[in-house]
């Protein structure tokens, strides 16, 4: 079986499962999206990977993982979603200490939170693509989507566009109170909150 690298897409909030959230991962060269449901816990910790900007006060778990990793000279060297089954995906981290390769068995939100971290790649089987991944924008040239994609679609994708009555408040602040808030947000470990205030401030 041939695999294929991915990439992170994004992170989404699903309405349909309460603290629950998407995973997006794209395929390189592809518009094929391959969609994760994670935890909230899971989604903030890949949020604060991904968000360079924004540093928590105290390492999170994935990052003490990190810091325990690079004081034995272990190296995640990548990243595998080898399984799926009944919608749930099973992945393994490839790791490495004095040139000998270890497979640890991992969940798949926390194999990603790593691999962010040790700027690991991450890849999947062509046939778990073939079964799972989706296509979020519709391609005049790709008739074979199903409505239920276009559904699946509708539900992950629908809190990206969330603005709401917390979003448009920050609209009418200046950019010295967006920053205060933002540090008022990370002290306090809320990061979700800290990656809205920094989206309006990036769009200033």
């Amino acid at each position: 079986m041939s695999l294929v690298r991915l990439k992170i897409k994004g992170i989404s909030y699903s309405q349909t499962q309460n603290g629950a959230y998407a995973l997006i991962l794209n395929e390189v060269d592809s518009d094929r999206k391959l969609p994760i449901v994670i935890g909230a816990f899971e989604a903030q910790s890949i949020a604060i990977a991904l968000e360079k900007e924004i540093r928590p006060p105290r390492p999170l778990t994935h990052d003490l993982f990190k810091n325990f990793a690079d004081r034995f000279d272990i190296v995640v060297k990548q990243v595998i979603i080898h399984k799926l089954v009944d919608g749930v995906f099973y992945s393994s981290i490839i790791c490495e200490r004095d040139k000998i390769e270890e497979i640890i068995d991992a969940r798949t939100s926390d194999a990603i939170a790593l691999a962010l971290r040790f700027q690991a790649p991450i890849f999947t089987y062509k046939n778990i693509l073939d079964k799972a991944g989706i296509y979020l924008k519709i391609n005049p040239e790709k008739e074979d989507e199903s409505e239920e994609d276009s559904v699946l679609v509708d539900d992950l994708i629908a809190e990206e566009l969330e603005t709401g009555s917390v979003q448009e408040s920050y609209k009418s602040k200046t950019l010295e109170e967006l920053h205060n808030l933002l540090d008022e947000a990370v002290a306090n470990e809320d990061y979700e909150k800290a990656a809205k205030i920094r989206d309006e401030i990036s769009k200033r």
